[in-house]
């Protein structure tokens, strides 16, 4: 995905609104203002949920595309990346930029349990061997 989010921009800052439509956008991959609307929880005008998009497209996390005069929206960065973005932010506020702190935080309160640190140490080792294991630029 093409990203033009500015790297200044925070995630953490993104309202509760602007989290919802970005959510439904992720799931959805493609979506209208009015599919956006529909898929909605709550009774929103038209405007409010344009208005919304827009700013999420200006912020770099959405990108659209006109199709028989009408904006589709879909994601222009993904919900991983920015999702790592927020977790440094608090690394950073709260680690003291120390994953290995946060993660173990994160154990101590049952927010992540021994089988996903297995799946999760798996998971690095097999990016560490296809990293060492690809071509390296001259």
């Amino acid at each position: 995905m093409d990203s033009n989010t500015p790297a200044t921009h925070d995630p953490v800052e993104l309202g509760e609104l602007e989290r919802d439509l970005l959510s439904l956008v992720w799931r959805g991959g493609a979506l209208t203002a009015e599919q956006v609307r529909e898929a909605l929880d709550r009774p929103l005008k038209d405007s409010t949920i344009r208005t919304v998009l827009r700013r999420l497209e200006e912020k770099g996390y959405l990108a659209h595309e006109v199709e028989n005069r009408t904006f589709v929206y879909r994601p222009a960065e993904s919900r991983q990346n920015v999702a790592g973005r927020a977790v440094q932010r608090i690394v950073d506020w709260f680690c003291e930029g120390s994953v290995e702190e946060l993660l173990v935080g994160m154990v101590d309160a049952n927010v992540l349990g021994r089988d996903e640190l297995q799946r999760l140490a798996t998971r690095i080792a097999e990016a560490q061997k296809k990293e060492a294991s690809a071509p390296r630029e001259k």
